[in-house]
């Protein structure tokens, strides 16, 4: 399954939830991403969010991590990055490979 490098924002109960950048694969269809044993498939409706978890129906925001960071739409900055992900965030997404031992943006 091909997968990447992504931003997921549980947006269900309050615009300013769960976030954290890790590692979404996707479906070979492309609409249903898999991340950390929950399934959810993209929504073409929705306000501030994109995609809805399949067993529960709650909202999320999954979209690529912005180059310059800033990835949350409301809340303070500092999102958790998955270990898995870190070194790979940092250096070839905001190409600062200085901070790959930083676990939040």
């Amino acid at each position: 399954m091909k997968s990447r490098v992504m931003f997921i924002d549980c947006k269900t109960g309050n615009l300013n939830g769960f976030g954290r950048i890790g590692r979404v694969t996707f479906s070979k269809s492309g609409a249903t991403l898999y991340y950390k044993g929950q399934s959810f498939r993209k929504v073409r409706y929705g306000y501030k969010y994109n995609c809805c978890d399949i067993e529960t129906g709650e909202h999320y925001w999954i979209s690529g991590p912005k180059k310059q960071g800033g990835d949350r739409l409301y809340g303070t900055p500092g999102t958790p990055i998955d270990d898995d992900v870190r070194v790979e965030y940092w250096t070839t997404i905001r190409r600062q490979p200085e901070r790959s031992k930083e676990t939040h943006t």
